[in-house]
């Protein structure tokens, strides 16, 4: 059993954004090792101030899983009771709590919880959130030929359709290669 604690300051804002980019990034690119899914984890900036064990990793793979249905879902109707169960199932109560002195701030989950168990509570009221401060279509897959990563939209305009950068370049450069080849014919 690995004790995991965390001495930065540094929070995880449980409000929308931070949350759903942290379960794309897991969700993408699954965690290999305990210590792999800490390490990612902390650095998104969750405090992992209670004990984690090795069933965390499978167990956080089951929560990634029903994120991804919350991501795949047809339409808004299906998305929303589909967010509604995950929080059903993962949130408690709200309270405040100061992590020794580190500054007040709300949690989403009980206080002795496992990993698995916080990022189900952080993920369902982040998402939740993220979904109805910026948009139902703020959740997708990758529109790039073969790719098939999820992204949370935090963009201005609301219009992304791509996992990353290097996916959108690529794909334009295809559809450019494309118009001048049919132009040379």
């Amino acid at each position: 059993m690995l004790r995991a604690c965390c001495n930065d300051l540094v929070q995880l804002n449980p409000y929308g954004e931070y949350a759903v980019r942290l379960a794309a990034d897991l969700a993408n690119d699954r965690p290999s090792s305990l210590d792999d899914l800490v390490r990612r984890c902390r650095d998104a900036g969750l405090v992992i101030d209670f004990d984690t064990t090795a069933s965390d990793v499978e167990a956080v793979g089951r929560v990634l899983d029903r994120w991804c249905t919350i991501v795949d879902a047809p339409d808004d109707e299906t998305r929303a009771a589909l967010v509604n169960a995950m929080l059903e199932d993962a949130s408690a109560y709200p309270r405040m709590t100061n992590h020794a002195g580190d500054g007040w701030h709300l949690h989403y989950r009980d206080d002795q919880h496992t990993l698995a168990g916080v990022l189900a509570a952080l993920v369902s009221v982040g998402t939740a959130l993220h979904l109805v401060g910026r948009g139902m279509h703020r959740l997708g897959r990758c529109t790039a030929d073969g790719c098939t990563h999820v992204y949370a939209d935090t963009s201005r305009n609301g219009t992304q359709r791509y996992c990353s950068p290097r996916c959108a370049n690529r794909d334009a450069v295809r559809r450019h290669r494309c118009r001048h080849a049919s132009s040379d014919i």
